[in-house]
């Protein structure tokens, strides 16, 4: 079994009723089980700010897939909920959004997979909750990830 964190947010909808949908999704998976789920908070939008606040949080997995299925049981749970990956702007509104953060100590560079997150180190709105998750929590390459919140 492998330790995993995905970051969970949406801002379109009932974000509330979306993620508890989409953990219930992951959970509902025979290789997938939540361990624990963060607090959701209110954030801003980064990059596209023409769009409404969103509601965001990290979830901590353990599960027998690899890191690249792991990804395509997220993005499964994503249509399922109705986003439409491509479409519209680059970060722009989203029902729901789902990033394969971190994968065990590993460090994976694959065409449309990478972790961890590439843009991680730099977002308070995922590391915040992957702190309250595990406040020893490392980033592979970066350091702890009280060290990378307290450098923002």
């Amino acid at each position: 079994m492998a330790r995993a964190f995905v970051g969970i947010g949406s801002n379109l909808g009932d974000s509330r009723a979306l993620i508890a949908a989409a953990l219930e999704l992951l959970g509902a998976e025979d290789s997938v089980a939540v361990v624990a789920v963060s607090t959701l908070r209110e954030t801003d939008p980064v990059g596209y700010e023409d769009q409404p606040r969103f509601l965001n949080g990290a979830v901590e997995l353990e599960t027998e897939l690899g890191p690249g299925e792991l990804l395509a049981r997220l993005l499964a749970v994503e249509r399922e909920l109705g986003r439409v990956r491509g479409e519209g702007p680059r970060f722009g509104p989203r029902t729901i959004d789902l990033d394969l953060l971190l994968y065990g100590n590993e460090t994976v560079h694959e065409p449309g997979l990478e972790v961890p997150h590439p843009r991680l180190h730099e977002r308070r709105f995922a590391l915040e909750p992957l702190a309250e998750l595990d406040p020893t929590l490392e980033v592979p390459g970066r350091g702890p990830v009280q060290a990378l919140l307290s450098g923002l």
